[in-house]
């Protein structure tokens, strides 16, 4: 395995540029995955590692070594793609070992990694299939097991589940989890679904519009967003924003309530209030602000009510209780003073 390290690389498409100037480093062993918006680069990252799209600027290295113009062959990564792309007249042992086959390995060597591989994904009682009698999860852990054979220096994933049902999804990340654990591999996945980013990654980077907005920890961005864009991002359902103003001793919301977090902060250059569902509390006594219930989602161990407080906007809360609300119903708001958010003008955290 290889850490894998990017310096201020570039691509442009004629005169677009799509990615814009990355500095990035992926320790050897660790699960980086790439999360943002369509459109915002990150498969066309992942690719440029990959080799599959030429670097306009910029270096990438493998280790010590720099692989930028190396062709994919010589970068000895392995990469797994949203569709499975599996030859249908082979059986599943045929498609895991078919690079090796064509790389001229011996039958003895083949036979041992297809064996290995099947082992880790659980196929061995699936070899002799062909792609058509597998369900789609099947398909995509021949895919990954055609990967692993290979012993590459690291895997990179591209939307891998995008195709399954969400059941699978669901299924497929717990393989992919403990397929990490197991080979301890660098590995670089690509997804729009935050969900699958939380739940897989060591590190996340978050992109958007070519450039990196934060990289960290999933605890590390959801708690301590460095921007509006990741703050809204990541966390489902997104964060709560409230419009006001800030004051030099807190924040005025637009309905005239004054918001003082416990720990003191200089909040002249806010422009507006975050905070998340999980940490609004509905309230009979004094409150922040109050609205009407214009949709109550139950969801079994919880539930979201989503309120509209005029001037302040729509606010979704999350609770915990069995508790049940009716639309049109009036409901009183209190902001944990704890857990609140402040950015300026530019989307940045204060």
């Amino acid at each position: 395995m290889s850490s894998i390290t990017l310096k201020n690389v570039e691509k442009w498409f004629g005169e677009t540029q799509v990615i814009r100037g990355i500095d990035l480093e992926i320790k050897e062993g660790e699960m980086v995955v790439f999360v943002g918006p369509s459109g915002c680069g990150k498969s066309t990252l992942l690719r440029m590692i990959a080799g599959l799209e030429d670097v306009t600027m910029g270096q990438i290295f493998l280790g010590e070594q720099e692989v930028t113009d190396k062709v994919p062959s010589e970068r000895e990564l392995a990469m797994v793609f949203q569709s499975y792309a599996l030859y249908p007249h082979m059986n599943v042992a045929d498609n895991m070992g078919f690079a090796l086959k064509t790389s001229g390995a011996s039958s003895e060597q083949i036979n041992q990694q297809v064996a290995h591989a099947s082992e880790i994904l659980e196929l061995d009682s699936y070899l002799q299939r062909r792609p058509k009698e597998l369900s789609g999860g099947q398909r995509q852990r021949v895919a990954i097991g055609r990967a692993i054979v290979r012993e590459p220096k690291g895997f990179l994933f591209d939307e891998p589940l995008s195709n399954l049902d969400a059941a699978l999804r669901v299924q497929m990340r717990f393989e992919i989890a403990k397929l990490h654990e197991k080979l301890g591999a660098t590995m670089i996945y690509v997804t729009h679904d935050q969900v699958e980013a939380m739940t897989l990654a060591d590190k996340i980077v978050v992109l958007n519009k070519g450039q990196v907005e934060q990289v960290g920890t999933p605890r590390a961005l959801y708690e301590t967003p460095e921007s509006l864009f990741v703050a809204q991002f990541i966390g489902s359902p997104k964060m709560n924003l409230l419009s006001g103003t800030g004051q030099p001793d807190g924040f005025l919301l637009s309905n005239g309530a004054h918001i003082q977090p416990h720990r003191e902060r200089v909040l002249s250059s806010a422009t507006q209030c975050g905070v998340r569902a999980e940490h609004i509390q509905l309230v009979s006594a004094e409150a922040d602000c109050e609205g009407v219930v214009e949709l109550y989602e139950y969801l079994g161990a919880d539930s979201y009510i989503y309120i509209n407080c005029q001037d302040v906007g729509m606010v979704t809360v999350r609770i915990l209780d069995q508790s049940v609300y009716q639309v049109g119903q009036q409901v009183k708001l209190k902001l944990d003073r704890n857990s609140i958010y402040f950015f300026d003008k530019t989307g940045k955290a204060l």
